[in-house]
């Protein structure tokens, strides 16, 4: 028989808040396809000498929104990305 844990349940419900319900909109309303298809001719490709490779530009057009919505520095943007479960 296995035990259940005191946080057995909890982590299936998400709580909706002002900025998750912000990113959800804003989802729906940016052409991010569209944005993306603008960008990515510009963007670095890999090397040939290997290395690390570049961001996905949509992971780079998504931060850049969330900076300018939410008037974070770089560093402000990347400590929430790995703090706050509605950046992810």
């Amino acid at each position: 028989m296995k035990q259940a844990s005191l946080g057995a349940g909890f982590e299936l419900k998400v709580k909706t808040t002002r900025k998750r319900e912000f990113l959800r909109q804003m989802d729906q309303v940016v052409p991010w396809k569209e944005l993306e298809a603008l960008i990515a001719p510009h963007m670095p490709l890999p090397g040939p000498k290997g290395g690390r490779p570049p961001y996905p530009v949509s992971v780079l057009l998504r931060i850049h929104f969330l900076q300018q919505w939410f008037a974070l520095s770089d560093p402000a943007a990347e400590e929430a990305l790995d703090d706050v479960p509605a950046f992810a």
